[in-house]
């Protein structure tokens, strides 16, 4: 039986990469169930548009568009700086905003890896900056999103931080998986840290399959003219979903209420089908196994300066 978003009221979900995507998507869904979105966008101009879209097919949906760059620390600190201000409780973030194979390396504001710094990196610090208003809520949740690009994540060089910042050798797919195998690591020890010091915090993650949305050519066309979609989602579209079936792990995952600390959710088939809870890649149980979850876990927290 397909799952059905419990009701949403009173709560509040801060959602990246609102405005394309599963993000968007995202938020159609969870306004239907009369939750209050906050859109994080790094473009006003195109989260509003979303938002227009959104509210011309769900009229009462409760939407805000705020700025967000997670490409940026210093955008990420404002962004919750502006919360904060607010004084208002989040009861669920949800890490959505990404890019994926950029051709050449490009790096970030703070000088990371563009993948590594948007998908992990920005992902860790935006949470951070947010834990003092998700633990104002009753049952906060965070929920991440990574990819079943992880399974094919090389361990080495996410581990023991060899070339972590990919400045000796960069393949744009192999550093997305990486980037994305990264993203369970925090779902994961954000779990476990919420455990050691009794955060009433659930962390998860998912994974949406093989889904066509702007993620896969956006990334690829950085610094391009002309827009073409690599040969190699030609192929995968074969297999893919749409963005409907494709959102639907991430929000089983941010509202079913019998999620598990440190679970994962994905479609049944890993490329595609039925939303369920799955098991984890085995690249992320290797990691885990040798203590390197743990290890990035630390050392992200000090090229951020941010410490849980």
């Amino acid at each position: 039986m397909a799952y059905k978003i419990p009701d949403q009221t009173g709560k509040t979900f801060v959602i990246s990469g609102a405005n394309s995507g599963t993000g968007k998507e995202a938020t159609k869904r969870l306004s239907q169930a009369n939750a209050e979105i906050i859109m994080a966008v790094r473009s006003l101009e195109k989260g509003e548009a979303a938002k227009e879209e959104i509210l011309r097919t769900i009229p009462s949906a409760n939407l805000t568009v705020k700025k967000l760059d997670v490409a940026d620390l210093h955008s990420i600190a404002n962004f919750a700086d502006g919360l904060k201000s607010e004084g208002k409780k989040i009861d669920t973030l949800l890490n959505n905003a990404g890019v994926m194979a950029p051709p050449q390396r490009e790096v970030t504001k703070d000088g990371f890896e563009l993948q590594i710094g948007t998908n992990f990196i920005g992902a860790f610090a935006l949470t951070h900056h947010l834990i003092p208003l998700l633990l104002k809520a009753d049952a906060p949740r965070v929920t991440t999103m990574a990819s079943c690009g992880a399974l094919f994540a090389p361990p080495i060089g996410l581990t023991r931080f060899k070339d972590l910042q990919a400045e000796k050798k960069y393949l744009p797919f192999p550093i997305y998986a990486r980037s994305k195998l990264a993203d369970i690591v925090l779902a994961r020890e954000l779990a476990r840290t919420a455990k050691e010091k009794g955060w009433n915090l659930l962390s998860n993650g998912a994974h949406p399959g093989v889904t066509h949305t702007n993620l896969t050519t956006s990334g690829a066309n950085i610094g391009k003219t002309e827009i073409k979609e690599p040969l190699l989602f030609r192929l995968m579209w074969l297999f893919a979903m749409n963005v409907e079936n494709g959102t639907k792990p991430l929000l089983q995952a941010a509202t079913d209420p019998r999620a598990k600390p440190g679970s994962y959710y994905g479609p049944l088939f890993i490329t595609n089908g039925p939303a369920k809870r799955v098991s984890l890649p085995y690249s992320a149980i290797w990691i885990e196994k040798n203590g390197d979850s743990r290890r990035l876990w630390e050392e992200t927290q000090h090229l951020t300066g941010l410490k849980f």
